[in-house]
């Protein structure tokens, strides 16, 4: 699933094209990928066709086009969704789901999604703890940490006040957002950190280096594109970022640690894997 790296690619190769334009006609190809919009999708066309965008904005992995009647298209990739600007023209997707025709521009916007875990809805906006305005449906999501109004006190007081394991923590929406299994063993890697160590054992100054190296990893992936493993994960323009080629540890089971040589290892966690080096994370006295 595309975490917050490859969201905020998405988001930044988004609003130069939609940002002030309006939305010409709206074209709901699968009804399941606007499920969420409970009036249903013709409802949802409708809605949307005439609409300006005012700004495309992000929490996490959610992300949404501010549009000029004070509601906004919120929209979740899934596992494999995909907003693409082909030409006008173009009809080769095999999976497409919505097509958006953009007044006034080379390109239409089209929300691809081959497993359909992924959608589309609009909701009203509401006013946020910083001033901003956010998407009713996305205001239980936590800042992530390239928001500049994260705040890393209340972070590490939500860390250390928990007795579940680290890695927990930081796939917990409602205490940080937009960080998923990729990112996460990588941070964890770099802090020499076991996925399983208590929150409440750290020290608040261990818990900001762990932090850092949450932002470290993300600004890096953002650099490069986000985090591809298949084609399934591409920007508007239908390019796959290269992150994977910077990995320390996430998909690197049996391979050497860059740290210490040892073989990397992958363990069962919360129905996914998790991957770790087993001398530089050692697993902590007393977790399951």
């Amino acid at each position: 699933m595309p975490e917050l790296p490859e969201v905020e690619v998405v988001r930044r190769g988004l609003a130069p094209y939609v940002t002030n334009r309006r939305f010409a006609g709206v074209e709901v190809i699968e009804p399941r990928s606007v499920r969420r919009h409970s009036a249903g999708a013709t409802d949802l066309a409708h809605g949307l066709a005439g609409r300006h965008v005012r700004a495309v904005s992000r929490r996490g992995k959610y992300l949404w086009m501010v549009l000029d009647d004070d509601r906004a298209l919120v929209v979740h990739l899934g596992m494999s969704g995909q907003l693409l600007l082909p030409e006008p023209r173009s009809t080769d997707e095999k999976h497409l789901r919505v097509r958006i025709e953009l007044e006034g521009a080379d390109r239409h916007l089209h929300f691809v999604d081959q497993r359909m875990f992924g959608g589309m809805h609009i909701d009203e906006l509401t006013d946020d703890d910083a001033g901003g305005r956010i998407p009713l449906s996305v205001g239980h999501i936590a800042r992530d940490p390239l928001d500049p109004h994260f705040d890393d006190g209340a972070f590490v007081r939500g860390v250390r006040a928990r007795s579940s394991g680290i890695k927990r923590c930081l796939l917990d929406q409602s205490l940080v957002s937009g960080i998923g299994n990729i990112y996460a063993d990588e941070a964890l890697w770099r802090a020499r950190l076991h996925y399983d160590v208590p929150g409440r054992r750290l020290t608040a100054p261990r818990v900001r280096e762990l932090l850092s190296h949450v932002r470290a990893v993300m600004d890096e992936a953002l650099a490069q594109g986000g985090t591809s493993f298949d084609s399934l994960y591409v920007n508007v323009n239908g390019e796959s970022g290269w992150f994977d080629r910077s990995l320390h540890a996430y998909g690197r089971e049996g391979e050497p640690c860059d740290r210490c040589g040892r073989p990397l290892v992958r363990e069962h966690f919360m129905n996914r894997s998790s991957y770790r080096c087993p001398s530089c994370q050692r697993r902590p006295r007393g977790a399951v």
